[in-house]
């Protein structure tokens, strides 16, 4: 089993910037993509960025400019640099984690973290 655990979230104002981090614990052999998806109430869950194990990034439209991906793999940790917050970015925000449980399979499963909440309001 892998389990991710997010921190980072809470309350800012308009402009403000917050920092999110993911670290996945537990047994696998590699992971592979690792990124940030976000949930408003009434929305459905969307991409914010993704980060591979080589480094490509892939980020959202509404993100770009504003939001940086990067990850330690070897901490098994990615992070998420919001600046310029705006109310719209008012989410919970999910970490995922693509996992290869082992060398011998190219098998690959998705794991999620419980969700952060960022609001941003003044």
């Amino acid at each position: 089993q892998v389990q991710l655990v997010e921190s980072g979230g809470g309350l800012v104002q308009p402009g403000g910037s917050l920092r999110l981090s993911c670290t996945a614990s537990g047994t696998f052999f590699r992971i592979s993509t690792m990124g940030w998806y976000r949930q408003a109430p009434g929305k459905q869950r969307e991409l914010v960025a993704s980060i591979t194990s080589e480094g490509y990034i892939n980020i959202a439209a509404f993100g770009k400019g504003r939001f940086t991906i990067s990850r330690e793999n070897t901490k098994n940790t990615v992070y998420l640099q919001m600046s310029s917050l705006k109310p719209e970015d008012t989410a919970v925000y999910y970490c995922k984690a693509v996992v290869r449980h082992s060398g011998y399979s190219y098998t690959f499963e998705d794991y999620w973290g419980q969700g952060t909440q960022v609001t941003v309001s003044s």
